[in-house]
């Protein structure tokens, strides 16, 4: 059977586990869930001039995530997501002795708006994100990676402020 003891840290754990919840509810903190966009965004077509930026999916994806359906036809949506500026790239941050690159800064600009039956719901937005990650010559491939891995992390955030953006309005 349980101890005394036993019964005494099970009772204050008890007490505990409400108490710090209530604590953290206090404080502002809220787990992560769909972001509730307005109804008049219920069906949402996103204009940009290439389709397969790492942006473009990641906000249709976002946009999918937070109950919305995306349509091609701009006809058939409620609301257009203009992305006006979609731009990644990356710049030499600093060179060794050697005058060979030894860290690079990988960015990505956003200018979008968005429109809603005709009528600007937001006027352009720009973003930009910025990531800085050491080269090393030895590593190419796995360096291309992590290029890569920065870029396609950056758009997720992007498409995740411009849904949070979007819950605002």
């Amino acid at each position: 059977m349980w101890s005394s003891e036993a019964w005494r840290g099970r009772a204050v754990a008890l007490l505990i586990v409400p108490l710090l919840a209530f604590v953290a509810q206090g404080c502002g903190f809220q787990l992560q869930g769909r972001n509730r966009l307005p109804e008049y965004m219920s069906v949402v077509h996103v204009a940009t001039e290439d389709n397969h930026t790492s942006f473009a999916r990641e906000l249709r994806r976002a946009l999918d995530a937070s109950g919305i359906r995306v349509v091609e036809d701009a006809s058939a949506a409620s609301t257009t997501v203009r992305i006006l500026k979609d731009e990644a790239g990356q710049r030499v941050l600093s060179v060794s002795a050697r005058n060979t690159p030894e860290e690079y800064e990988v960015y990505y600009d956003l200018v979008y708006a968005v429109e809603s039956r005709g009528n600007e719901v937001l006027a352009p937005q720009e973003l930009r994100l910025e990531r800085n990650y050491a080269y090393d010559e030895t590593a190419v491939l796995a360096k291309q990676r992590e290029e890569q891995q920065l870029r396609d992390a950056m758009a997720r955030d992007l498409a995740s402020r411009v849904i949070r953006r979007l819950a605002t309005l």
